[in-house]
């Protein structure tokens, strides 16, 4: 499997580029027969997900549960979630709260734990209180994990409570 982590500040029109990147590097993974995994969420993991489409990559969505019950997502993800699972082959369940900081950290672990391979769209900067990107190259690479940092020429992220939890 190969999952995607990355910066959840990226300014639109990262998203777009990094969309086009991602199809190309994904066509790869789809000839070689691997899947990808994602988190549900707005963002890195909707421009994912419509990559693998595009690439022929069969996806996977993971969408958290509380208590064997699917998690109320927070309302900018209630639509990504959708449109994930509609882009998605299979879907599986985690028990973590999305809104809890630490426990989408640990559900990114599980899911990474899971992979040959991470793209990370980072662009090289620490962790911060929101952003955990650092921290989940830093965990896959501890594990023998492949990644691959994807950071394109005109990239940027926009400052600011903006973004919330690494994808």
């Amino acid at each position: 499997m190969i999952a995607v982590v990355g910066h959840p500040d990226l300014a639109p029109w990262t998203r777009t580029l990094l969309e086009e990147e991602l199809r190309e590097r994904l066509a790869r993974c789809a000839e070689a027969g691997r899947t990808g995994l994602v988190r549900v969420g707005h963002g890195l993991p909707v421009a994912f997900g419509r990559a693998a489409q595009q690439a022929g990559l069969a996806l996977v969505a993971v969408v958290p549960t509380l208590n064997r019950v699917p998690a109320l997502l927070r309302e900018r993800d209630r639509l990504a979630a959708g449109e994930l699972l509609l882009l998605s082959q299979q879907v599986r369940l985690l028990e973590y709260d999305p809104v809890d900081r630490n426990a989408y950290v640990r559900a990114d672990e599980r899911l990474l734990r899971a992979c040959a391979r991470v793209v990370a769209i980072w662009d090289g900067t620490a962790t911060s209180g929101h952003d955990t990107t650092a921290h989940l190259v830093a965990y896959a690479r501890r594990r023998g994990i492949d990644v691959e940092v994807l950071w394109p020429d005109g990239a940027e992220r926009i400052p600011g409570p903006a973004g919330g939890e690494s994808s």
